[in-house]
């Protein structure tokens, strides 16, 4: 059925809730499919006439078993439980390893393509500051942090998956071949397309998706203000998971989109493993010091004002933060922002704040 042009994800799950399986599709009357809604002729008249598709399928099935591939239906128990919960998820994906797409602890670390040391630097200390045994990392398999987010996972003795924008016949980039071969020893490669598929344009956001609904939460490193990795940060929050952007200079093209989407309340800042562990409530016997206090000296009264708030309150939105400062919003935003640099706190989703 993914074989028919322009039958989708969501049309594929409607037609198999109608029909019970994936089989009895085919056997259904044009009048029972034609009564769906979002299946057009295009759809339907492949339904009627499947041969076509039939013979691919068979080709994609030589393949699989040539090359010991997996495959994971979206009904099937092991079907990667996060990304189950995703309506847009595919409802197929193939894959070659032997990571676990069902691990306790899933990441995903995305950015650009031309990384800087500096972006390199803290994605290596980072992974590493995380490391523990039940921690999956997840990325593109692209140059600059994708590889970077690879490398430091398998340096650190980590289980690591590269979602993949083309078939299984294939590594893109070509240079990390060595790099995708290290990961089938220790994780894997996934993806939602046959053999044959090139890295088109159009493949990288779907691919995007299913990096974002595989992982618990999404860290940002190093983005300009368009791309893939601000894609998949957007497509993560839609999914309700947690994003994270690590800050970077002001008109530093590859950090505007790292600061844009902190400045959207889209990711929280991050600036370390610690800030990652906390929020995601990764380290419940970490003890909440009041290192605050020993920062008074260097805080302004109105951030005094919020920092006591916080401590009396626990977590504040953004309008009672405003109603009880009575401070005007772009003062209050200013300086929430200036606590946020100095990890006193942490913006959650829905503009919710709290003392780290």
């Amino acid at each position: 059925m993914t074989l028919i042009p322009g039958i989708g994800d969501i049309n594929t799950r409607k037609l198999i809730a109608l029909s019970g399986t994936a089989e009895s599709v085919f056997k259904e009357s044009r009048k029972a499919l034609s009564a769906i809604p979002g299946m057009s002729r295009s759809v339907i008249d492949p339904l009627m006439h499947p041969k076509p598709f039939m013979e691919r399928a068979e080709e994609e099935i030589v393949f699989i078993r040539k090359h010991n591939i997996k495959t994971t239906f979206f009904t099937d128990e092991d079907y990667p439980e996060r990304l189950r919960h995703c309506t847009d998820s595919p409802v197929m994906i193939y894959w070659l390893g032997n990571g676990n797409l069902n691990a306790r602890r899933i990441i995903s670390v995305v950015g650009t393509r031309k990384a800087t040391d500096y972006g390199k630097t803290f994605c290596q200390s980072l992974i590493t500051d995380l490391k523990e045994p039940d921690l999956v990392v997840v990325s593109g398999l692209a140059y600059g942090i994708d590889t970077c987010a690879h490398k430091a996972a398998l340096d650190n003795d980590l289980s690591t998956f590269g979602i993949l924008a083309h078939g299984l016949d294939r590594i893109y980039p070509p240079l990390n071949q060595m790099l995708a071969g290290r990961m089938l020893e220790q994780g894997g490669l996934v993806t939602e397309f046959l053999n044959g598929t090139k890295p088109d344009r159009e493949n990288f956001p779907k691919r995007n998706r299913i990096i974002a609904g595989l992982s618990d939460a999404t860290v940002v490193i190093e983005a300009g203000k368009k791309g893939g990795a601000l894609i998949t940060a957007d497509i993560a929050n839609s999914y309700n998971r947690d994003v994270f952007a690590v800050p970077g200079r002001v008109g530093d093209p590859l950090s505007e989109g790292c600061n844009q989407l902190i400045k959207t309340n889209r990711a929280a800042l991050v600036q370390s493993a610690a800030d990652i562990r906390y929020i995601m409530n990764w380290d419940k016997e970490k003890p909440r010091q009041a290192v605050q206090r020993k920062l008074f000296v260097q805080l302004k009264p109105e951030e005094e004002k919020l920092v006591q708030l916080l401590e009396q309150h626990g977590e504040c939105s953004m309008d009672k933060l405003c109603n009880e400062t009575a401070l005007p919003a772009s003062k209050l935003a200013g300086a929430l922002l200036n606590l946020e640099f100095e990890g006193l706190v942490r913006c959650l989703p829905g503009k919710i704040y709290r003392l780290v």
